[in-house]
């Protein structure tokens, strides 16, 4: 209950950081896609200590299996915004470069407007976040699963889940479009390495408008530096939307020790009341 009753606030300040967004201020970036929401405050929660070295399987691996929290205090905090301890990377030491859209593409996601970035986002559509937003799109714990064979993704988030093979076989030769597309993985040396194709082009690469084609093709690499961290980086490609690959900065998740909560997005009237606030503020859509 107390994540889901902070995701509610969450959604409360995102509608007045809108309202904020179409002042006149604010007007100047319009289309820009981009959406700042601020005020949740700042708390006194302090990063986990590396807490040792990493568990391993039996065949030698560093054991991935553990519920994860985002960013770097082992817990979900929503009132730590701006706090150091829940960033998952510091953009101060790791700089990371926005999308290398092509032209077209670069056009596209700046004529959204902001109340439309956010109407046609899936999160708001009760859609899966697919893969990488699993991890990427996700300010909720996942719980990983780690086995002889398979690396098991749970999300609290809408309760989704995701097998993924790793024993490094081929792709398929045609698989057919899922919001987890088709994963393999492969070991090297401490880090998994996850290849996905065959992602169903309605998710989102992260929340400002960053879609994809049926070409995409996302590379994870995922590795346990210690007992309490875990190392997430992605590479994305996708030759009819991007110039060149591009790859996040490491991203920092932390162990906790809470299972997972449900939390399923249903009967969602969120874009119904964005869609009325859009009409009320730009006029209704022709």
């Amino acid at each position: 209950m107390r994540r889901r009753t902070a995701f509610y606030v969450f959604i409360a300040i995102s509608f007045l950081a809108v309202l904020y967004m179409l002042s006149d201020s604010a007007r100047a970036q319009a289309g820009s896609g981009q959406v700042s929401v601020a005020g949740f405050g700042k708390s006194n929660a302090k990063p986990l200590p590396p807490g040792g070295p990493a568990p391993r399987t039996a065949d030698g691996h560093p054991d991935l299996s553990g519920v994860w929290f985002p960013g770097k205090i082992g817990r979900e905090d929503l009132t730590a915004e701006g706090n150091p301890a829940r960033l998952q990377f510091d953009p101060k030491v790791t700089p990371e470069e926005k999308p290398p859209y092509q032209p077209w593409a670069a056009d596209k996601v700046k004529k959204l407007s902001t109340l439309d970035a956010e109407i046609l986002r899936p999160s708001v559509n009760c859609m899966p976040r697919g893969v990488p937003g699993m991890f990427m799109t996700n300010p909720y714990p996942i719980e990983l699963i780690l086995t002889k064979t398979e690396l098991i993704q749970l999300d609290e988030l809408n309760n989704n889940f995701r097998v993924i093979p790793t024993d490094g076989h081929p792709h398929s030769k045609d698989p057919d479009p899922t919001f987890n597309g088709e994963g393999v993985a492969h070991w090297e040396g401490d880090t998994l390495i996850i290849d996905t194709i065959a992602i169903d082009e309605r998710t989102w690469n992260n929340f400002v408008g960053w879609f994809h084609s049926d070409q995409e093709h996302v590379v994870e690499r995922i590795s346990r530096p210690s007992m309490n961290y875990l190392s997430y980086q992605v590479t994305i490609e996708d030759p009819k939307v991007l110039t060149r690959p591009w790859t996040s900065a490491p991203r920092t998740w932390s162990l906790g020790h809470e299972a997972l909560q449900e939390y399923y997005c249903t009967n969602n009237r969120e874009e119904e009341a964005l869609k009325a606030l859009r009409d009320l503020t730009e006029g209704p859509k022709k």
